[in-house]
């Protein structure tokens, strides 16, 4: 039998209840959000399916982050999507990124094979883990060469909610395993 001091107690429910708020944030359920220089916890849902009907893409959300060589990583499959989880979720303020693959190996079909199909004014569509849907609306598209800084998609200071979408656009280069561009829809949250 173990007897458990008051104090020893205490610090086991402390040690019990810190662990929790940890897997907690780490999670993902949880986030610290920065609002007039405090941090308050908010609770907002994971992005699970885009939807994008005018170039029939239905696909599964993967959360990525960064390569080894600092880079935003991509999905595993080809035919999903992926969130960059180090910015903003789809539908909060700042701008949200979804990178796809297109022109997959041996001309495999992949999801975003069609993205440059896409025009000012179509609409996207993020489903999150619960269900609910949010729109966005096409509002720019641009091609960014090899060497052009593209650092611009995952920063918004305007206050408003964007989602980007970027996939590999040009030439492959054999030698450098790349892409000669990467193509980017711009989109903003639809406003009821």
């Amino acid at each position: 039998m173990f007897f458990f001091s008051k104090k020893s107690a205490l610090s086991l429910i402390g040690a019990a209840l810190l662990l929790v708020v940890v897997s907690f944030v780490v999670s993902g359920w949880a986030r610290p959000v920065f609002s007039n220089g405090l941090v308050k916890e908010t609770v907002s849902e994971l992005p699970f399916r885009l939807m994008i009907p005018k170039i029939n893409v239905d696909a599964a959300i993967e959360r990525v982050g960064l390569t080894e060589k600092g880079s935003m990583d991509a999905p595993k499959n080809p035919g999903n999507v992926g969130w960059f989880d180090l910015g903003s979720r789809p539908g909060e303020k700042g701008s949200s990124v979804i990178d796809g693959h297109s022109g997959w190996i041996n001309r495999a079909p992949a999801v975003f094979d069609d993205l440059y199909k896409l025009n000012k004014g179509d609409k996207l569509y993020v489903q999150d883990e619960k269900g609910l849907v949010t729109t966005f609306v096409v509002h720019g598209v641009r091609i960014y060469g090899e060497h052009e800084d593209a650092s611009n998609i995952f920063d918004s200071k305007d206050g408003k909610a964007h989602l980007n979408l970027i996939t590999c656009e040009g030439i492959w280069d054999k030698i450098s395993q790349k892409y000669s561009g990467r193509l980017v829809i711009f989109s903003d949250k639809e406003v009821k």
